[in-house]
């Protein structure tokens, strides 16, 4: 349940209330003293809050989901392993060749 803050329109006065969206709205002040009008304050609370290192749609996915994905993950990972050994010998053969060695200068000075 959502949490409303309301303030008196008399005595200033304000407060929080704890209420579903579908009651209505507060019209008198808690205050023993008091019984004037109350308006609802416009609020920022947020409905929840995310703590730890994220949240993900999977993360609350049936059990037969997880391991339907975890089939997937692991043939895709084996095509994957057997499908890159061919990949090392086109990034070889696609670097640039050394250098040819200079021919060797002779000690004559002209």
């Amino acid at each position: 349940m959502p949490t409303y803050d309301y303030e008196c329109q008399t005595c200033g006065h304000q407060f929080e209330a704890r209420q579903s969206m579908k009651d209505p709205h507060l019209t008198e002040c808690p205050q023993e003293s008091c019984a004037g009008p109350v308006k609802r304050k416009i609020g920022v609370g947020a409905g929840f809050i995310f703590k730890g290192n994220g949240f993900y749609i999977t993360d609350y996915r049936s059990d037969s989901y997880k391991a339907a994905a975890k089939k997937d993950s692991e043939s895709a990972s084996a095509s994957s392993a057997s499908s890159g050994g061919g990949s090392t010998t086109a990034a070889s053969s696609s670097s640039p060749a050394a250098p040819a060695s200079a021919p060797a200068k002779s000690g004559a000075a002209a």
